[in-house]
């Protein structure tokens, strides 16, 4: 089963919404490992809500932290401990008993997130040996924001698909494409109401890059 991590240049970016587009355009599997406050419902709840196909199976998530904070914060707070281990060996399952072969996974916040007092979410990434994709909302700062995150990711040597490209602030996508070296593969426009035709209609327009891309 490939895994493909979609995770962003901070907190707020959109990557739900991507990993809803990204999990409709390949009809893959949709899985968020750590989830760290859900008052207002869960990602895994509003992926599940706008996918429409009947290939995606949605996985439960390994942890489910009450306390919107940093994963590592939000378990200390409930006296755990964030364990890849865990993790990875839900991976191992789902991977086995899915019949799916492909598997979106949404990260929580951005690579250096911290999961526990030692792992960020860029170990999980190696961990899991997934490809990834950046997104990166369009905001005053992005630039700085989206260039740290793929010098990051070439430091490190995570293999990077492409970006994904939210909302709309002034034009400087192609900017960071050709500063970066990394490709674009879509854009998500801005819209008030992100419903099950929204997404299926930005995934038929994404399709054609992101299988390209693999």
């Amino acid at each position: 089963m490939e895994t493909i991590f979609i995770t962003g240049i901070g907190t707020g970016v959109g990557k739900t919404i991507v990993s809803a587009i990204v999990a409709q355009a390949l009809e893959a599997d949709y899985w968020k490992p750590v989830q760290a406050g859900f008052d207002d419902g869960t990602d895994t709840q509003s992926v599940k809500r706008l996918i429409a196909n009947d290939s995606s199976n949605i996985h439960p998530e390994v942890y489910s932290l009450r306390l919107a904070a940093s994963p590592h914060i939000a378990a200390r707070a409930e006296n755990t401990i964030i364990d890849l281990n865990e993790i990875v060996a839900a991976h191992e399952k789902i991977s086995a008993e899915s019949a799916n072969t492909t598997l979106v996974t949404e990260g929580a916040g951005g690579l250096m997130v911290p999961l526990n007092d030692d792992q960020f979410v860029a170990d999980l990434v190696k961990r899991l040996q997934a490809k990834v994709i950046l997104v990166s909302r369009n905001y005053l700062g992005s630039i700085n924001h989206s260039l740290l995150t793929a010098a990051f990711c070439q430091q490190h040597r995570i293999d990077v698909l492409g970006w994904i490209f939210n909302d709309q602030y002034m034009d400087y996508e192609e900017e960071i494409v050709k500063w970066s070296g990394y490709k674009r593969l879509g854009s998500v426009p801005f819209t008030k109401v992100a419903d099950k035709n929204f997404i299926a209609d930005e995934a038929k327009k994404m399709r054609p890059s992101l299988l390209a891309a693999l």
